[in-house]
């Protein structure tokens, strides 16, 4: 969400042109993430979001995005809907590039969740997935677990410049995922990307999710490990036991696991591990000059990634239920 395009005052106002929100009041950047240029709009109607999309955004998918934003607020969820022009329209451009507007969420994201926090964002990950139930919009996860190893074919020599002798683990660790990873497991809707920047409390409690544009169709439970690895590690790179175990009963309470998907739980962990320590190697080196943020650093997850990894080799996976069971 880093500002790439810097809108004019005229630009803004022949977007907003063809809709009905009053006149613009004020208009500033936000200046987090990586993905797209965001902006808080407040005007004489209201406050919103206005967001123009870059980089990996394909603009044939931005309607499944905004559709489910729409369709998940209709079911209930607080998910930032759309807001429509006067031609009933909810994509629009800026520059020739698409653009959107969606609803203010009141809330704030935590920068150090704590274990209610990680229960409260199983419960709204949950919620998430039951309200999705039944969206008729599709779209294949492009960052599954059959990207990884051609996304890091080119990106061996990265891996090697930022540490000696990674390329090969790498490699290693994702024959072993091929191998062990689960493909009969209840699939749906996800978020994909449910970082704690993503997600807003009041009070501490859960209010809203955000940032839905990596969502797709994908085993559910990956979307639990997903958050796993976002919300329940330490700043020293260990694992919080605790947190995870807090983070599976929030999410439990709305919609159990079944067996398999417990089972599942560490090799579905590990592979989200993999997925964004790949996603963050790539951008480390091609963050647009100019961007108001840093490219996040992809040691961090390959320090998550060795947790998995000795956690899977031990043969117990990480302990994440109060059983003992994985």
């Amino acid at each position: 969400m880093a500002v790439y395009t810097d809108i004019t005052d005229a630009e803004l106002d022949a977007f907003l042109a063809a809709y009905d929100l009053g006149t613009p009041l004020a208009f500033k950047g936000i200046a987090e993430g990586v993905e797209n240029s965001n902006f808080l709009l407040e005007t004489t109607t209201g406050r919103y979001i206005l967001t123009v999309y870059e980089r990996r955004m394909k603009e044939a998918e931005l309607p499944y995005f905004l559709d489910l934003l729409a369709w998940l607020a209709q079911h209930g969820y607080p998910s930032a809907a759309p807001v429509a022009n006067r031609a009933g329209k909810t994509l629009g451009h800026i520059r020739a590039k698409p653009a959107a507007i969606v609803a203010f969420l009141q809330g704030m994201s935590v920068r150090k969740p704590g274990v209610q926090h990680c229960r409260e964002a199983g419960e709204g990950l949950a919620r998430l997935h039951l309200a999705a139930h039944g969206y008729p919009g599709r779209r294949a996860n492009a960052l599954g677990q059959d990207a990884w190893a051609p996304m890091f074919d080119g990106l061996k020599s990265a891996a090697e410049d930022l540490k000696p002798g990674l390329s090969a683990v790498i490699s290693q660790d994702l024959a072993t995922m091929a191998a062990a990873w689960p493909m009969d497991l209840p699939q749906g809707t996800i978020h994909a990307d449910l970082f704690p920047d993503n997600v807003f409390f009041l009070d501490d409690k859960f209010s809203a999710a955000i940032d839905f544009y990596f969502a797709c169709d994908d085993a559910l439970a990956y979307d639990l490990a997903v958050c796993l690895n976002a919300w329940c590690f330490e700043a020293d790179g260990g694992f919080n036991v605790t947190a995870g175990r807090a983070l599976i009963a929030g999410y439990e309470r709305h919609r159990p696991l079944s067996a398999a998907e417990r089972q599942a739980l560490p090799v579905l962990a590990w592979g989200a591990a993999m997925r964004f320590f790949l996603t963050r190697l790539n951008d480390w080196g091609s963050t647009p000059a100019g961007a108001l943020v840093k490219p996040k650093d992809p040691l961090e997850y390959e320090r998550k990634l060795a947790v998995h990894r000795a956690a899977y080799q031990g043969g117990q996976g990480l302990i994440l239920f109060a059983d003992g069971a994985s």
